[in-house]
């Protein structure tokens, strides 16, 4: 597989959006038919991964910006920020794979893509954390793998620290 191959890029005109079939139909439709509106409306950016050999989408996310309830923290995180009852993050809204591409650390490469642009995000617009919301326990599995930790009464919403965050990317761009 050469790296050329596959390329990160702000959702566009990629052809074949149809085509792309991830296994879960909200997130298809998703990025057939909202995704583009979202970005328009600045409410959420969606980036892709594009395989240029086969002009097919290879997956996509999507972030934005969000607040945690600071009370929804673990103590041990939460007595190292100021006591506001909210703080600034960064969601990672829609994750998604296309079928043909599963099972082949694409994910992991979506998911390190997106870390890195929040992480630059950062820089700009302060935030103290990544959060997602899984839609189950094998996808809060996943994120654990990668250091995301549980909400405190929201099992299926997880948080990675920016701090974690930069220890993980280090050494990128």
């Amino acid at each position: 597989m050469s790296e050329d191959r596959f390329i990160f890029e702000p959702l566009g005109r990629q052809p074949n959006r149809a085509a792309f079939s991830c296994g879960q139909e909200e997130l298809d439709r998703y990025l057939r038919e909202r995704a583009g509106q979202d970005q328009r409306r600045n409410v959420a950016a969606c980036f892709v991964l594009v395989d240029r050999d086969e002009q097919a989408l290879v997956g996509y996310y999507t972030l934005s910006a969000a607040t945690i309830v600071a009370t929804d923290l673990p103590d041990d995180f939460a007595r190292r920020l100021p006591r506001y009852p909210n703080l600034p993050a960064i969601l990672l809204g829609r994750f998604a794979v296309d079928s043909r591409y599963q099972g082949q650390r694409f994910a992991q490469r979506l998911l390190m893509d997106a870390l890195l642009r929040a992480r630059e995000a950062a820089t700009q617009v302060a935030a103290v954390a990544v959060i997602v919301d899984a839609k189950d326990e094998a996808v809060a599995s996943f994120y654990e793998r990668y250091g995301f930790a549980r909400l405190r009464d929201l099992p299926l919403r997880l948080f990675l620290p920016m701090a974690t965050i930069h220890g993980l990317l280090a050494g990128r761009r």
